[in-house]
């Protein structure tokens, strides 16, 4: 199984298969996803790469972490697992309950 990886600080021009071709001298990249604004259309500035395995990963991290693309300096390290955004009704009650006031404290 392969090995996700967070890159951080990517420049908005970038691709995913830019993505791939910066990871590729240092392992098999399996996947390579720049995530996307859904509203305005460009990248978020961060993606995720999955490489072959963890001595790649490890590789990769060692070589890329730090380096300049773009001018900028990226950040890549281990992908951590998503945190649950607080289950499917958490935003029905905030907007159930309006907007916060000052109420003695209680906030």
């Amino acid at each position: 199984m392969g090995k996700k990886l967070y890159v951080g600080n990517l420049s908005y021009d970038v691709t995913d298969s830019a993505l791939q071709t910066l990871f590729a001298p240092h392992g098999t990249v399996q996947s390579a996803q720049v995530i996307m604004d859904r509203d305005v259309g460009r990248s978020k500035g961060f993606g995720f790469v999955e490489m072959g395995n963890d001595q790649e990963a490890q590789a990769a991290i060692k070589a890329l972490n730090g380096k300049d693309s773009g001018g900028r300096s990226l950040k890549v390290n281990e992908a951590k697992p998503r945190e649950s955004s607080g289950g499917p009704l958490r935003g029905w009650f905030r907007w159930r309950r309006g907007p916060r006031r000052f109420r003695g404290g209680r906030y």
